[in-house]
C-alpha cells in the first residue's frame, strides 16, 4: 500500500502562509544547503520548470511519483501560464470549480476525492503520494494522511493560512527522522501511528 505524504513548509507557528496564503518569504530561507537535500531526498517536490532551472531535471524520483494538489496551489502554476506543473508526476487537482482541465497530463477530481484517494493508495507498486496544499485539501484528507514532512523555517507569521484548514480529529504521529540546516530550517518527518 502507498503512502500519503503530506510534504509542507511552514512557519514556527504553524502556518503554510501569509493570510492570503503567500508563502514566498520562506523562500528566503532556500540556500545551497537546502538545495542539495532536495537534489538528493526530494527531488520530485520541486516544480519541473524549477527542476529544469535548478538542473535536477535529469533525476529520477525518489520518494513519489504522483501528486495531488488544491485548486488554490494548481492556480499558481496556472496564472504564469503552466498548465502541467508536474509533468514528472501524475497530477492530481482537487477541485469542484474547475470545469475541465486545461492539461492532459493533469487530472480534476471534482467529486470522490476521497474515493480517488483511497484507490491510488491501494495500488500496487509505484512510489507514494505527494500531498501538496493547500490547507483546505490537508484537512480534508487529514485522515488518509500516513507521513508528514514539515520544513519549519525560522520565521513566524503571526496569522495566517494553518497547515490544517479544517477541524481534525486528534491523531498520533510517531518522530522519524529530523534534519536541520545551517540556515534555521529543520525538516522532520512523522509517521502516523496506526
Amino acid at each position: 500500500m502507498r503512502k500519503l505524504t503530506y510534504y509542507v513548509a511552514c512557519s514556527l507557528d504553524g502556518f503554510i502562509g501569509d493570510t492570503t496564503g503567500d508563502a514566498t518569504a520562506m523562500l528566503s530561507y532556500v540556500d545551497e544547503e537546502f538545495l542539495d537535500f532536495l537534489r538528493s531526498e526530494y527531488p520530485e517536490t520541486v516544480p519541473t520548470a524549477g527542476r529544469r532551472a535548478l538542473g535536477f531535471d535529469h533525476l529520477e524520483n525518489k520518494r513519489f511519483d504522483t501528486i495531488i494538489q488544491g485548486r488554490v496551489s494548481y492556480d499558481l502554476a496556472l496564472k504564469e501560464g503552466n498548465v502541467s506543473p508536474y509533468a514528472h508526476l501524475r497530477q492530481y487537482v482537487a477541485s469542484r470549480t474547475l470545469a475541465a482541465s486545461p492539461s492532459p497530463e493533469v487530472e480534476i477530481v471534482r467529486d470522490g476525492l476521497l474515493g480517488t484517494v483511497r484507490e491510488l493508495k491501494a495500488q500496487d507498486g509505484g512510489l507514494d503520494i505527494y500531498l501538496c496544499g493547500g490547507s483546505r485539501l490537508a484537512g480534508e484528507l487529514f485522515d488518509e494522511i500516513d507521513q508528514l514532512v514539515i520544513k519549519t523555517y525560522p520565521m513566524v507569521y503571526g496569522t495566517g493560512m494553518p497547515m490544517f484548514g479544517a477541524d481534525c480529529n486528534v491523531a498520533r504521529f510517531a518522530l522519524g527522522d529530523v534534519r536541520s540546516f545551517g540556515n534555521g530550517a529543520v525538516v522532520r518527518t512523522y509517521d502516523r501511528s496506526r
